[in-house]
């Protein structure tokens, strides 16, 4: 039995060495050709092949170059200048009161636009520097510049700083006193991204706000009248936007994020969002009965509209409540085909209404 066991023995002692030798060889070969490349770390972490290693060690060198290329882009990215169509779409809404259009008023139009993409720009910049650590833990949020850090704070401080100074410069060079919406937006929105939102609903009604201010400074520059009906529609419409974008954060990310979702519930809001959007149909209907600045004969055409107008809310509610959206709600509007389709259609009737009032 001694002599059985001991047999095999000699075998597996004389068939070890083989193994370890081309594998001594070609480690002591490949640190010849590496060099100039100092990884000490692939040796004892990757002992395969040759074509693995100098991957690894250009790798390092890669990232760098392609961040650097990255920078101004990411700088770009910190401003969010796919939300700048909110100011394009709620600044010009203070031209539906006023006629005739002129440059002079177009002008003025273009000049609040540029006031509050500035402000805003701002505001966007500060919220991601408070909020970088936070957004770290959002499965979308965690890629923006600051959170991911291609982006410095210190960079994203040097570039609040540019966009104030240029700010400043616009209040200055406009008319005096006009710029008082865009100051209480910035107020508002600065106290915002310190702490009011993080209290529950109060961080919900100062973005709403913060549109209402945009139509305010639209018609402020104009010179014209600005409804109550239209100013509410504006508020409830982007009330029910941003309760909608919190329904969504909460079911796709939870409650760590953002610490004002701990005052929410998904039916809470279910049934806040139903509410506020039954207010912005009526609010809608009552301006187009009230205060619009259309002619007598374009009743049928503001009947037609106002279909279009309830279609969107409920369009919008399908996609937060059936089809789990709602994220982004720029991304959502301008992206769903049916959504585009009823927009362009109730754009035709408005501007068919505006062609057909009276010019005096």
């Amino acid at each position: 039995m001694d002599i059985t066991r001991s047999s095999p023995a000699p075998p597996r002692v004389v068939a070890v060495p083989p193994d370890p030798e081309p594998v001594d060889l070609t480690a002591l070969s490949e640190p010849a050709h590496l060099t100039p490349l100092p990884e000490p770390t692939d040796l004892t972490v990757r002992p395969g092949s040759a074509h693995d290693r100098p991957e690894t060690a250009a790798a390092p060198t890669a990232v760098p170059e392609e961040r650097r290329r990255s920078r101004p882009r990411d700088l770009l990215a910190l401003v969010r200048p796919g939300q700048w169509v909110k100011n394009l779409a709620v600044v010009p809404l203070a031209l539906l009161d006023t006629h005739p259009w002129g440059a002079a008023e177009l002008l003025r139009t273009g000049w609040a636009i540029l006031g509050f993409t500035l402000a805003s720009a701002v505001v966007y910049v500060v919220n991601d520097l408070a909020d970088r650590e936070r957004d770290r833990l959002h499965p979308v949020k965690r890629h923006r510049p600051l959170a991911s850090g291609r982006v410095s704070p210190a960079a994203a401080t040097v570039l609040t700083g540019l966009l104030a100074l240029s700010l400043t410069g616009w209040a200055v060079a406009g008319p005096a006193w006009q710029w008082w919406p865009t100051a209480l937006y910035l107020a508002l929105s600065l106290a915002y991204s310190q702490g009011l939102k993080h209290v529950p609903l109060v961080d919900a009604f100062i973005v709403a706000t913060g549109f209402v201010l945009r139509l305010l400074q639209g018609a402020l520059l104009i010179g014209g009248r600005l409804s109550e009906w239209l100013a509410l529609c504006v508020f409830s419409l982007c009330l029910m936007l941003s309760l909608g974008k919190r329904r969504h954060e909460m079911t796709a990310a939870g409650r760590a994020h953002r610490p004002a979702l701990r005052g929410y519930t998904p039916a809470f809001l279910d049934h806040l969002v139903v509410l506020v959007a039954a207010l912005t149909a009526v609010s809608y209907v009552l301006y187009l009965r009230d205060d619009a600045a259309l002619a007598a004969g374009a009743s049928f055409v503001i009947l037609l509209s106002a279909p279009c107008a309830v279609f969107g809310l409920a369009r919008y509610l399908q996609l937060l409540l059936v089809e789990e959206g709602g994220g982004n709600p720029v991304h959502v509007l301008l992206r769903d085909r049916v959504t585009l389709v009823n927009a362009g259609l109730w754009a035709v009737l408005v501007v068919l209404a505006l062609l057909t009032r009276p010019s005096g």
